[in-house]
């Protein structure tokens, strides 16, 4: 499917690994449980993190080798951020997660050549930083409504870094919410902030939700238009 739609379209094929860290652990064992883990039984932490990457390792390995040559970016995904903030603090994250963040994105990087989108919903301003540090290329969906995500302020301080795929329309209140001029309006603002100089792609923050009025996704469209 690669192939083809790298040789018949002009579109970038988009290659998503789905390999979790953090949010692995939080399924496997049980969101409560790996949150005091992170803290209270750090050798456990360790050794899930440490096995999942190992894990990865030949996935990555034959994934990249079937259709890294038709790929134009690869996805990495881990939720790290809430409405309000990071879901652990700054120093837990350095200390117990980004270790194994850093090994397998450098892996994912070495193996493909390609850059890297990371999907991370809420707000990550805090570890923008350290993601642009382990060779992060783009985020994904640039959750603007959330603290210090604001689309102007992330273009200042990171758009030399950063690519934004996302944050083109917030999807939390004013697409579901708004009047299609509301919308229109929205768009015309986060495409002020976010593309000059390049390093934006237009996408709403996240998935269109059931509770958004046809017109209003119409607006979104012909207001970038």
């Amino acid at each position: 499917k690669a192939k083809k739609l790298h040789e018949t379209t002009d579109r970038a094929i988009v290659g998503n690994l789905w390999v979790h860290v953090f949010a692995a652990g939080q399924i496997l064992r049980g969101f409560e449980n790996f949150m005091v883990d992170l803290l209270a039984d750090k050798p456990l932490a360790h050794a899930l993190m440490g096995r999942l990457v190992d894990a990865y390792e030949d996935r990555v390995r034959k994934y990249v080798e079937a259709v890294g040559e038709y790929c134009t970016i690869i996805q990495v995904n881990d939720d790290l951020g809430t409405q309000t903030g990071l879901q652990l603090s700054l120093s837990t994250y350095r200390e117990m997660v980004k270790p194994y963040h850093a090994r397998l994105w450098k892996q994912i990087k070495d193996l493909s050549g390609k850059p890297l989108l990371l999907h991370s919903c809420g707000s990550i301003y805090e570890v923008i930083p350290d993601l642009i540090e382990m060779g992060i290329d783009a985020i994904n969906p640039v959750q603007v409504r959330a603290t210090n995500m604001d689309s102007a302020k992330l273009k200042r301080e990171f758009g030399n870094d950063l690519t934004f795929w996302g944050g083109g329309c917030d999807t939390q209140v004013v697409l579901g919410s708004g009047t299609p001029q509301e919308v229109k309006d929205e768009v015309h603002r986060r495409c002020d902030d976010l593309a000059p100089g390049g390093g934006f792609i237009f996408c709403q923050v996240h998935n269109i939700q059931p509770n958004v009025p046809p017109e209003n996704i119409t607006a979104m469209y012909e207001a970038l238009a």
